[in-house]
């Protein structure tokens, strides 16, 4: 019989943690707590959580204060932690992600969505913990998780909030399995699916552009930017670690995690084939095998040239290489904003779309502003 789930409930509210049982409690066993300094004594005590559906707004120690303590804790860091809150600024969402949390469930609750969530990233939790024992035969594993996520993205298809849901949770997992191998984190993520939309809003009312990026393209766009190297997994942690410059036959291996990252995707969006939605995973899989193609043709994997080069790949690129500018590698110092933004101007026609290095002079600000909302202490280096 498989054993049951922990989940820990945070809210101050009761009939918020009546609801939640009530929901929860048929399927995982459930530990209600009414304020942060309560849940908080439950771990401490050797409580046990696999899942926390934590409160923002509470008395004397508030939902992200709680957050911040969980993650900065080795003892409870792993813990998937899931806000539940009435706020919808997008800068509080921004936050609470900057803060490590997986997930916000908006108010009034939706049971069947809760469900769903809670479901989704409990198996979620469960697979990067597999990955993180075990790295070998990695196509294998990376085959097992999509199988997982489409079985469970087809028990998500009954309503609109559980498509929603499908679609991050296929994401999620993507990114985790990505990030449980290689050593950029998860702000990097962050950062450049931003200033892939800071682009793409850029360039909307361009000639070239404006019959292509509408609202829902550049969203597109958004959702799909952090699967940009998801295809890292397929490469050997020799590689993939190494300290040093790699080998010409080390580099070989590396370019090719362009094209695992496409198939992976691809494999998922063909099991998703039922789902109107799952367009996302088209520019995904654009954006995994492209971004590395150059404006003169001298990129990988192809090497294809201009508008040949999807125009979904041409902004990652742009978002890639000034993010790899900013942020420390183990080969170098990171980069001060303006001279990595001189750098890429430098690359104009060569690396990079004339115009969307044009776009990126007038944007050039905020681009600075999200490595500040979602910097790497002590990593990136913006000035």
């Amino acid at each position: 019989m498989k054993q049951r789930s922990h989940v820990l409930i945070v809210d101050d509210q009761a009939d918020n943690l009546l609801i939640l049982e009530d929901v929860l409690s048929e399927h995982y066993y459930v530990h209600p707590a009414t304020n942060g300094l309560e849940a908080l004594g439950f771990l401490d005590a050797g409580g046990r959580a696999d899942l926390i559906l934590l409160d923002v707004m509470m008395p004397e120690l508030d939902g992200f204060e709680v957050c911040r303590r969980l993650k900065s804790d080795d003892a409870t860091r792993s813990i998937p932690v899931m806000f539940l809150t009435s706020l919808d600024r997008p800068e509080d969402e921004e936050l609470g992600f900057s803060l490590g949390a997986e997930d916000f469930i908006h108010k009034p609750i939706s049971p069947p969505v809760v469900l769903a969530r809670v479901r989704t990233h409990l198996a979620l939790s469960r697979a990067t913990r597999a990955l993180q024992r075990r790295n070998a035969d990695l196509e294998l594993v990376v085959a097992e998780r999509t199988a997982e996520i489409s079985e469970q993205a087809d028990r998500l298809v009954a309503s609109k909030q559980e498509v929603i849901a499908a679609q991050a949770a296929t994401i999620t997992a993507f990114c985790a399995l990505a990030e449980a191998r290689d050593n950029e984190t998860g702000n990097h993520i962050r950062r450049t699916q931003h200033y892939v939309r800071i682009l793409a809003e850029a360039l909307r009312s361009h000639p070239r552009f404006s019959a292509v990026l509408n609202d829902d393209v550049i969203q597109q766009f958004f959702k799909s930017a952090p699967l940009h190297d998801v295809g890292k997994v397929a490469t050997p942690d020799s590689i993939l670690l190494k300290q040093g410059k790699l080998t010409p036959e080390e580099w070989v291996i590396m370019k090719k995690h362009c094209e695992a990252g496409r198939n992976a995707i691809l494999q998922a969006e063909s099991a998703l084939g039922g789902v109107s939605d799952a367009s996302f995973l088209l520019y995904a899989a654009e954006i995994a095998y492209s971004h590395h193609e150059r404006w003169d043709g001298s990129g990988y994997p192809q090497g294809i040239a201009g508008d040949a080069i999807p125009l979904s790949a041409r902004l990652m690129a742009v978002a890639d290489v000034y993010d790899a500018l900013i942020s420390r590698r183990v080969y170098k110092p990171p980069y001060p904003h303006e001279e990595a933004i001189k750098m890429i101007l430098a690359e104009k026609g060569r690396h990079f779309d004339p115009d969307v290095i044009d776009a990126l002079q007038g944007v050039a600000d905020q681009f600075a502003q999200i490595a500040q909302s979602f910097r790497d202490e002590p990593e990136a280096a913006v000035e």
